[in-house]
């Protein structure tokens, strides 16, 4: 029963045996998987001991990857530094970045138009700035000769062109140039940038002009490369391409003084940016590269050669047809009737030296100035001037020569400063050169006895003089010929230019009436007060004495030469400045001036002067010759214009076998030729000396009067005279 009792447990030792049994299983698994895992070890022992590269081999390849992992490493970290920086810098310029309307204009001068008599612009002084434009309000043509010429990948960058960098780097240097010195590689954005100085603006106390703060900021440095990279972004984040193109098209230089196209297209074709032919677009664009040498005022030539490069580029972007680009290319560009002229530079110096400096030199406004010249004039006397040179003259000479025209009241119509007469800002001899004026000086002491009541035909005695000049001793006068005359008329001495004559009427009026008729009459440099005055001694510019010989041609009013005629801002139609005319105060009589003009168209008809007569028509005028031939001088006028001459060397070289009535009066006459072509011939405004003529003085007369009958003097007038005779040691 007990067993059977137990009977519902298994015997001991049949749980021994399962549980061995199980432990046996378990024991063979683990045998049986460390069996199947040693051959795999052994496996991968194998494979490792096959990958892994003997000896040294293996050192340099683990060493090798460690340094990409460090250089990778460093790279990516550098990266993120520098464009950290970038971002940052860029960032900061763009809040310096101000509107594009506030950008568009660079000059911190402004600038002058000068208008001739007629109304049309001849010359232009500073920078012109023709008002902002845009790619919107200029001809197509503009833009697309812009983008195909500097930077066809404008509108798919961001500012910076590694590409084009690279390139430019490359370049230079298989052209032997530095990296950074020729190409540039630059976008027009980075262009830009360089315009506007990276944002540094003009300070007039850091610089000494307006150019080299320019010339400063267009210095390429590696600095400077890098800065315009943060610069550009900064405004291609601030600006639109249009915009940045806007800025470029106002702030460029494009030679002759024009800021901006529109300016260009006006200084050169005289006609708005917005009309611009493929051609005429392709020249401006041409200029970026080189504004100045590539200028069409400079070598038109040349311009059009760079103008058709930028057709043929055009040609190639798809911005012209062929056919387009033929047309374009068979009729180059041309200069406009203005741009075409040269002319006037030492007038319009003249012009910005005479106006306020506030409103000239150193305006900052644009302003407008309407003058007195008149451009055929100045032809004329600059065609006179090169043939006179070329066919009269020995060649190689360095002789000068100035000119000025001018109307009765002192209008300037034409002035030749020298034989360099295209180059402005030069050494201007009809203003600036103070020369003596030798005989040229005679008709103010004749004008200064006439008003005083002598005439034209009163006597006066051409003979030996000595006059005792204290501190210098006695000092004899001769004439040019070295003879004399004995008693002569005041017309005859004048006709020959008599010294004696001219130094005894001096001394007999008294000096200082003939330097208060000269200086009356404009002269304004110091005249010496020596006898000598007569005879020109003293010096003076070729304007002061043209205008002193109007106000003979006027009737004896004093002028005052001017060009300036108005002045006003661009824009603005109520002028600042006006003038009408030059005629002031009287100086001598009428009845003076009438005489005077009669006695000096005697000298051309039949004295000193008579090279410069013009057939079928008047002419008065003097020649003067001073010592040694140092200067010459013709000075004449029919009844419309006053022109003077003045030849001579700048260092004072005596001329060779010249004198006044020599090659000036030949070059005052093929002035005055070509000026009076279609001008009918006019009298003179002088007296007729058959009318005027007094009855023929009695022989007595003449015996008792050997030194000079005018009219008789009074009693007070012969004592005074005596006196100052006796003080002055004079010599009759």
């Amino acid at each position: 029963m007990s067993r059977s009792g137990s009977g519902g447990r298994p015997p001991r030792k049949s749980q021994r045996g399962l549980v061995a049994d199980r432990r046996t299983q378990s024991t063979t698994k683990r045998t049986r998987t460390q069996s199947s895992a040693k051959p795999k070890r052994n496996a991968r022992r194998q494979t490792r001991s096959r990958t892994r590269r003997p000896g040294i081999l293996g050192w340099f390849g683990a060493l090798f990857r460690f340094v990409l992992r460090l250089i990778f490493g460093i790279v990516w970290r550098v990266t993120a530094v520098v464009a950290l920086i970038i971002l940052g810098a860029s960032a900061y310029y763009y809040t310096l970045l101000p509107d594009v309307g506030e950008v568009v204009d660079a000059r911190a001068r402004g600038s002058v138009t000068m208008l001739d008599r007629d109304g049309n612009v001849f010359a232009w002084r500073g920078e012109q700035f023709g008002g902002m434009i845009d790619p919107n309000t200029v001809s197509p043509h503009l833009t697309n000769a812009v983008i195909a010429t500097e930077d066809r990948r404008f509108y798919r960058h961001l500012g910076v062109s590694p590409r084009g960098i690279a390139s430019a780097i490359r370049i230079n240097m298989r052209e032997g140039r530095g990296p950074l010195e020729g190409h540039g590689g630059s976008t027009i954005t980075q262009q830009v940038a360089k315009l506007m100085c990276l944002g540094v603006a003009y300070d007039p106390s850091e610089w000494e002009s307006e150019a080299e703060y320019e010339t400063d900021c267009r210095r390429t440095t590696l600095w400077r490369k890098i800065t315009e990279v943060p610069f550009a972004l900064a405004m291609e984040f601030r600006y639109t391409k249009d915009e940045i193109l806007a800025i470029y098209f106002n702030r460029a230089y494009l030679g002759a003084g024009a800021r901006g196209f529109e300016a260009a297209s006006q200084r050169y074709f005289g006609h708005s940016s917005a009309d611009l032919a493929p051609q005429e677009a392709a020249m401006l664009a041409g200029l970026l590269v080189a504004p100045s040498y590539y200028a069409p005022t400079r070598n038109l030539e040349r311009a059009q050669r760079r103008a058709n490069l930028v057709m043929n580029l055009m040609e190639e972007q798809g911005y012209l047809t062929s056919a387009e680009a033929d047309q374009a290319r068979a009729n180059p560009a041309t200069l406009s009737a203005a741009a075409r002229q040269e002319t006037g530079g030492f007038f319009a110096d003249w012009i910005m030296g005479a106006g306020p400096g506030f409103l000239t030199n150193d305006t900052t406004e644009d302003v407008i100035i309407r003058t007195t010249f008149d451009p055929a004039m100045q032809d004329a006397a600059e065609a006179a001037l090169v043939d006179v040179f070329e066919n009269q003259v020995r060649e190689g000479s360095t002789a000068q020569a100035a000119i000025v025209v001018m109307s009765a009241d002192g209008a300037v119509r034409a002035m030749v400063g020298g034989r360099e007469t295209q180059v402005a800002g030069q050494f201007n001899r009809a203003v600036q050169a103070m020369r003596q004026t030798g005989s040229s000086f005679k008709p103010f002491v004749y004008a200064a006895a006439l008003d005083l009541g002598w005439r034209f035909d009163d006597l006066i005695y051409d003979g030996p003089l000595t006059i005792d000049v204290p501190g210098s001793g006695p000092w004899s006068p001769e004439n040019y010929s070295r003879e004399f005359y004995g008693e002569v008329t005041l017309t005859d001495a004048l006709r020959a230019s008599l010294n004696t004559a001219a130094v005894r009427l001096s001394e007999t009026v008294g000096r200082e009436a003939t330097v208060a008729v000269a200086e009356g009459f404009g002269i304004e440099s110091d005249l010496a007060l020596g006898p000598a005055i007569a005879l020109g001694a003293s010096e003076a510019s070729l304007i002061e004495m043209t205008g002193a010989y109007a106000g003979i041609l006027n009737g004896g009013s004093a002028v005052a030469p001017y060009g300036l005629t108005e002045l006003r801002f661009l824009g603005d139609d109520t002028p600042l400045i006006g003038q009408e005319g030059g005629i002031q105060e009287r100086v001598i009589s009428e009845g003076a001036a009438r005489q005077l003009t009669y006695m000096m168209a005697q000298a051309v008809a039949s004295g000193t002067g008579q090279r410069a007569q013009l057939p079928g028509r008047p002419v008065a005028g003097k020649t003067g010759t001073t010592n040694s031939a140092r200067d010459a001088w013709f000075i004449g006028f029919t009844a419309d214009y006053v022109a003077g001459v003045w030849m001579g060397y700048d260092d004072n070289t005596p001329l060779s076998g010249v004198t006044g009535g020599g090659l000036p009066a030949e070059l005052w006459r093929q002035t005055m030729e070509r000026i009076h072509t279609d001008i009918p011939p006019r009298p003179l405004p002088m007296i007729d000396p058959v009318a005027e003529a007094r009855p023929v003085p009695q022989p007595q007369a003449q015996q008792q009067a050997p030194r000079a009958q005018g009219r008789q003097p009074d009693l007070a007038e012969q004592i005074l005279m005596e006196v100052l005779g006796g003080i002055l040691g004079q010599n009759n």
